[in-house]
């Protein structure tokens, strides 16, 4: 059963972009350090920056995956791209014990 869930905004920056990018979850009081933590993109999202359709394709040049988790705080999540992306994209996580 998920005990935490939420949203985020991870950045590639600006023209010409990068490979890759992180965002921290904070804020997660009663995550522990052997949680499981999962992100993930939602076709039908959007952003200023990116249409539901860029995200629909987002897994095609991205993954996403999270960093262990540090108690009482929460995780990070990363994003590695075969190319360079940029601007923000909307993703979803979860963690449970």
């Amino acid at each position: 059963m998920a005990t935490g869930t939420g949203t985020a905004t991870i950045n590639f920056g600006a023209f010409p972009g990068s490979n890759e990018a992180t965002v921290v979850v904070s804020g997660q009081g009663t995550i522990s350090a052997t949680s499981k933590a999962e992100a993930w993109v939602m076709g039908d999202d959007s952003t200023a920056d990116h249409t539901a359709r860029d995200h629909r394709y987002f897994d095609v040049f991205c993954g996403l995956t999270c960093g262990t988790p540090t108690a009482a705080t929460g995780f990070t999540i990363y994003a590695t791209s075969q190319q360079k992306l940029q601007g923000t994209y909307k993703v979803r996580w979860v963690w449970a014990d």
